[in-house]
């Protein structure tokens, strides 16, 4: 479990997608009352609950993806007590007790503030802002690989994801955008965040200048 900065955490979990390794991030939030945010499920072992629970109250659990739901059977299970936040629709929503994820808790406010990408109905991305770390949390509206990735992931990435790079926006997630105009306003509104560090769902932690790449990878999008 890795400390990014004052109450917030990353915990990895492996994740495979096109025989790439592209792993899971989950990170925790804690908040001045002691309680967590706990974004993103995963396969979660005794061990890492353990851990998480050593960091305060878990209250939240979230998916903030209708593509995330591979893992929400067992992050569900793995947190029964907490609240589950998660798109609308969700695959499953009722079975596994999780409520509409339509606006930010009261108790998250001037902490940490919460953003659907809009113009993307299949997708209903959120994100999070958390205020104090200046960290943005995404789910799939960027893609960030190390540099030291291996020539089968670089492939990929270039070809396949269609990616600038090792960094950027793939190309199935360009296509799920159905109104650019809406899409564009919503991210306005998340570029209007004082952030720096960007946390991805999966790949590297984009530790500082997170603002001014999303802003360039947005820009991308006619």
């Amino acid at each position: 479990m890795e400390l990014l900065a004052d109450n917030l955490w990353l915990l990895r979990f492996p994740l495979r997608l096109l025989g790439l390794q592209i792993g899971r991030n989950v990170v925790v939030i804690r908040l001045a009352s002691g309680k967590l945010i706990i974004h993103s499920t995963a396969p979660f072992s005794p061990e890492a609950v353990a851990r998480i629970r050593a960091k305060g109250e878990p209250a939240w659990l979230l998916d903030a993806t209708r593509f995330h739901d591979s893992c929400a059977a067992e992050g569900r299970a793995a947190f029964p007590e907490v609240t589950y936040l998660v798109p609308e629709p969700f695959p499953h929503r009722d079975h596994l007790r999780a409520v509409a994820m339509e606006k930010a808790p009261e108790e998250w406010a001037s902490e940490v503030e919460l953003r659907r990408i809009d113009g993307m109905p299949g997708v209903q991305e959120h994100v999070l802002f958390h205020r104090p770390s200046r960290t943005l949390v995404v789910g799939d509206v960027l893609f960030n690989f190390p540099e030291n990735a291996t020539w089968w992931t670089k492939l990929v990435a270039r070809w396949v994801l269609r990616l600038d790079g090792l960094v950027g926006m793939s190309l199935v997630f360009r296509s799920m955008i159905r109104d650019k105009q809406a899409f564009h306003r919503s991210m306005d509104d998340i570029l209007a965040w004082d952030f720096d560090r960007v946390i991805v769902g999966h790949g590297s932690v984009v530790d500082a200048g997170g603002k001014e790449l999303l802003r360039k990878v947005v820009a991308t999008v006619k």
